[in-house]
């Protein structure tokens, strides 16, 4: 079992954030960064948000990154770590400028940039921007399609309804090959689809634990199916959070749990077909106490796990 760290204030969600995290700064996560590949987690993952609606303000809070651009301050601050997003929202930006941005990140890291895409489900955030929220689902094949051109042909073209390019070309290049390791995010049987199609991992938000080992046997039944190694990233305590950014209070995994319980949840996602996890951290009153539970949890958790 692979382990992400989670690193404090990159969103102020009220199902899941703790006081003392709005004071951490841009230095804090920094040194929390190296520390959590020091500590041998293997992925910091970033959630984005363009805008916040003032009616979604209470459960989604205003405060998120522009995930490329934190993905790659990450990876100036370390040397060995993956970086991801959790989720980039695909629609939301030209395919051109997305894949400029996340091949720049792979070039500059050495081969450690990643990206968990979504659709996005803030129908006013598009409306904002002014993209076409019923469309988002067929922008996102389209684009997907696009920006895999751009990262693996050294001529580029493409023909598409919301994007074209021919007589181009696009560097650099991402470092790793085929292209940098794309993930989809999201629980729809189309968002699925699109993982079997598109991507090397998937990232489920909404689907119940005893649901994943279905879902996962959905996407390798899918007829474009990539194969090969397939990632599935689903923290313990994922489901606390439900749709719209509500608190699901009444699900068992909880903040706190003995090493015991955490070890037995581990592995009944394992069992599912999980392969990198999260563990919840119990509250906790500073940036010191936060990384002792995190060492704490690849000291006393991860060995246990195969």
């Amino acid at each position: 079992m692979k382990f992400c760290f989670a690193m404090p204030h990159m969103l102020r969600l009220k199902a899941t954030m703790q006081p003392w995290e709005q004071q951490v700064n841009g230095r804090d996560q920094k040194r929390m960064a190296r520390q959590a590949e020091i500590q041998g987690y293997d992925m910091l993952a970033v959630p984005e948000h363009f805008i916040i609606p003032a009616e979604h303000l209470e459960l989604s809070g205003p405060h998120y990154f522009h995930g490329a651009a934190a993905q790659s301050f990450y990876a100036g601050a370390t040397e060995h770590i993956r970086v991801n997003s959790c989720i980039a929202l695909l629609p939301l930006q030209h395919p051109v400028v997305t894949a400029k941005a996340l091949s720049t990140m792979d070039w500059l890291s050495g081969g450690r940039a990643m990206v968990t895409f979504g659709v996005g489900w803030l129908q006013r955030e598009f409306e904002i921007l002014d993209v076409p929220f019923r469309e988002r689902g067929r922008m996102a094949d389209e684009y997907l399609a696009a920006i895999l051109e751009l990262w693996t042909s050294e001529t580029p073209c493409f023909e598409g309804r919301y994007v074209r390019f021919r007589d181009v070309v696009f560097e650099p290049k991402p470092v790793q090959k085929p292209h940098l390791p794309v993930w989809m995010g999201g629980d729809s049987d189309a968002a699925l689809r699109r993982a079997a199609r598109f991507a090397s991992g998937w990232w489920p938000f909404l689907t119940p634990p005893d649901q994943l080992r279905a879902r996962i046997d959905f996407i390798h039944s899918q007829p474009d199916f990539r194969g090969g190694e397939f990632e599935v990233m689903y923290g313990l305590a994922t489901a606390r959070v439900g749709e719209g950014h509500a608190v699901n209070a009444d699900y068992p995994a909880r903040p706190g749990m003995p090493a015991g319980e955490i070890v037995d949840g581990l592995c009944r996602l394992r069992e599912a077909g999980v392969t990198m996890s999260s563990v919840p951290i119990p509250p906790v009153r500073s940036i010191e106490e936060y990384l002792d539970y995190t060492q704490w949890v690849m000291e006393e958790i991860k060995p246990c796990l195969p």
